[in-house]
């Protein structure tokens, strides 16, 4: 069986719950899932959910750095080589343990504040295992990742309660 490239993108809500919904498919039909979650905490409650499914692997997220825009020069580079060495070990793993599916959330945002390079993300693509689904979540993917994908879908905000000032809320939004 083909395996394909998935991106679910845009600035509407439900990027990382489409990836999830996805994953919990996957294991459901007995798929082996490595998740990785970039610029997030392990405070979702997806994260403790996904926690109890024997076939899915969620990738620690051990250090927050908080909003880009918020972050010193230093920080900047301290999340540099944290995110790096966060994506080199889960490309390894996917790439030598017997995985079907893979997902790395937010690995748009990574690559578009230059904390990852986008060159090692395709090069993994290029030459991942046969059989390994991968779903990439974020906002604004280079056309270089839109032509790699078999699968973009856009999610699109038509409205959302942060507009009118209401903050995000555990079990909905995280």
């Amino acid at each position: 069986m083909k395996s394909c490239i998935h991106i679910y993108c845009g600035d509407g809500k439900g990027k990382t719950t489409a990836a999830i919904g996805l994953a919990v498919r996957a294991c459901g039909c007995g798929k082996k899932v490595l998740i990785t979650r970039f610029l997030k905490t392990d405070h979702s409650g997806e994260v403790k959910a996904l926690g109890g499914l024997d076939h899915i692997t969620v990738t620690p997220c051990e250090r927050s750095f908080g909003f880009f825009s918020k972050m010193s020069p230093e920080q900047k580079t301290e999340a540099e080589i944290y995110y790096s060495q966060l994506l080199e070990t889960t490309l390894n793993k996917a790439a030598t343990e017997d995985f079907q599916l893979l997902v790395l959330d937010e690995i748009m945002a990574v690559c578009n504040f230059g904390l990852v390079e986008e060159r090692k993300v395709l090069e993994f693509l290029s030459s991942r295992p046969e059989g390994l689904e991968v779903v990439l979540t974020g906002r604004d993917p280079s056309e270089k990742l839109v032509e790699m994908a078999d699968y973009v879908s856009e999610i699109r905000k038509v409205k959302h309660p942060y507009d009118r000032g209401i903050s995000a809320r555990q079990g909905i939004e995280y």
